[in-house]
């Protein structure tokens, strides 16, 4: 189904437009009501007037293979990005890989169907020298993080330069100008008068370098905050040594100013955009999201990171869950969520409430949330009671209390998260779990069976979280697709 105005001409009634905006590496405890020292007005607004999602998952707990799964509805193991990617002016033999090439994605949908789609900010799955399929207006950092002042971008004519505004604030600039485009009823040539808008707004706040790194308004906020709410525990015997978070374990205030300090300017330019709406007439007609890319630890369950913070790498419950809000037009009445939701039907959910029918794919493997998005409550039969999720040689299911994570070499975890929340006791191979053991590995097995591809499957390959290098599809063995053990930098 596609349409071609901004009213669904066949129940006379006028399609939303969508404001997602996404933050990197926000673990799902960094909200007011977990984390009570952010100062976070505006995400606090949302909270109290949308739909808040205690557990969410992620697909994968690190950021380009999350993204590429929120684009196209598929798992790592079926669209091929396995791990953070190393831009290509990074790699020994530079060069701008599109990994998505090919796949259909929640842009290109929404775009055929009439919406205008625009993204500012981090890409991070493949090339983001041009606009990706379906996007109209495109502002992109090249990489997929760095310094917050001089951050590497794309011009508008395709060339490198350093952005001299604070990311966060430029990357809200440039939402609020498509905006001011789409208002005046021209978006880069293309009339905008009878089409709804989607737009990706990609911080990559809060990632790290946080000491040093943000305005002083947003550091003043912290000023004497010794982040209580914060939990200090030893290194995991697990935990990688990398080296810009030695200094946060002896020391964790610095770090944590200044990631909250990133937070709080996400949140002041959440504010910036929501007023640039209500400047335009266009806020009770959008869909507003907030979301992160993949969870992190502060120091919680002793490391610093998301799941690459670890070897084995993790997917213990502050990697894979993020925080996910949405208000809908006309929400005012706060609703909690407490269902298990795979991100893998974000695209789905989008698309049923923009009343578009994506094309069938097999391989899609969310389902759409989106009566529990109107309501906190949903009626139908959904798949997503179980959620999957998966990093290189390790995969994981969560049903009702128990979790399991299985690798394709060890070690295995199973956890009872209504007895052990913080996942301190390991249940593998216990005789009194056995029975459940068992069951989750069988469906662990058959679910993946039907929701990965034989060349794109990351089951058996060494993916250690340093990074991969090209595309799976490309054929190239462990040793040329990722970085093994250390930066190439």
């Amino acid at each position: 189904m596609t349409h071609d105005s901004r009213s669904d001409t066949e129940t006379g009634t006028s399609r939303p437009n969508f404001l997602v905006v996404m933050t990197d590496d926000q673990g799902p405890w960094a909200l007011t009501r977990t984390m009570p020292e952010l100062v976070t007005p505006t995400v606090d607004e949302l909270v109290e007037t949308g739909t808040i999602f205690d557990n969410f998952y992620c697909a994968s707990p690190v950021c380009s293979p999350a993204r590429a799964s929120l684009l196209t509805g598929r798992m790592p193991s079926a669209h091929g990005v396995h791990d953070w990617l190393i831009p290509g002016e990074e790699q020994p033999d530079p060069h701008e890989e599109e990994y998505l090439g090919g796949l259909l994605t929640l842009p290109e949908v929404l775009h055929e169907a009439g919406y205008v789609c625009a993204m500012s900010g981090k890409w991070h799955v493949g090339t983001s020298r041009r606009p990706a399929p379906g996007f109209d207006f495109w502002y992109a950092h090249r990489k997929g993080g760095g310094p917050y002042f001089d951050a590497p971008i794309w011009d508008d004519h395709g060339n490198k330069r350093d952005e001299p505004r604070y990311f966060t604030d430029a990357v809200a600039d440039e939402a609020c100008r498509f905006l001011d485009d789409y208002a005046s009823g021209n978006v880069a040539g293309r009339t905008t008068s009878n089409s709804p808008f989607y737009m990706q707004v990609n911080f990559t706040a809060p990632h790290h370098p946080w000491v040093g790194s943000h305005p002083q308004e947003l550091c003043d906020l912290y000023s004497g905050c010794d982040f209580a709410s914060v939990p200090r525990e030893p290194p995991h015997p697990w935990s990688k040594p990398r080296t810009e978070f030695y200094e946060a374990f002896d020391d964790p205030v610095p770090q944590l100013r200044g990631y909250a300090a990133s937070l709080s300017g996400v949140d002041r330019a959440l504010r910036l955009l929501l007023d640039k709406l209500d400047e335009h007439d266009l806020a009770s007609d959008t869909v507003i999201v907030y979301m992160a890319d993949n969870g992190f630890s502060c120091g919680h369950h002793g490391i610093w990171g998301k799941g690459n913070g670890t070897y084995p790498l993790n997917f213990w419950e502050n990697s894979v869950r993020v925080p996910f809000i949405i208000r809908l037009p006309g929400q005012t009445e706060a609703h909690e969520v407490s269902d298990h939701v795979s991100a893998t039907g974000f695209m789905s959910t989008i698309c049923e409430l923009a009343g578009v029918d994506p094309a069938d794919d097999p391989l899609r493997a969310g389902s759409s949330f989106a009566n529990l998005a109107r309501s906190g409550v949903d009626d139908a039969k959904r798949e997503s009671v179980m959620v999957f999720d998966e990093y290189g040689g390790g995969r994981m299911v969560r049903s009702g209390d128990y979790k399991l994570i299985e690798r394709y070499d060890g070690p295995g975890e199973l956890y009872h998260l209504g007895n052990d929340p913080e996942e301190r006791e390991n249940l593998y191979g216990t005789a009194t779990h056995a029975h459940m053991q068992n069951e989750l590995h069988d469906r662990l097995r058959e679910w993946f069976a039907h929701h990965e591809t034989a060349a794109d499957s990351a089951w058996a390959h060494d993916v250690q979280g340093w990074g991969q290098l090209v595309p799976l599809r490309r054929g190239y063995d462990d040793k040329h697709m990722y970085v093994h053990g250390l930066h190439l930098r």
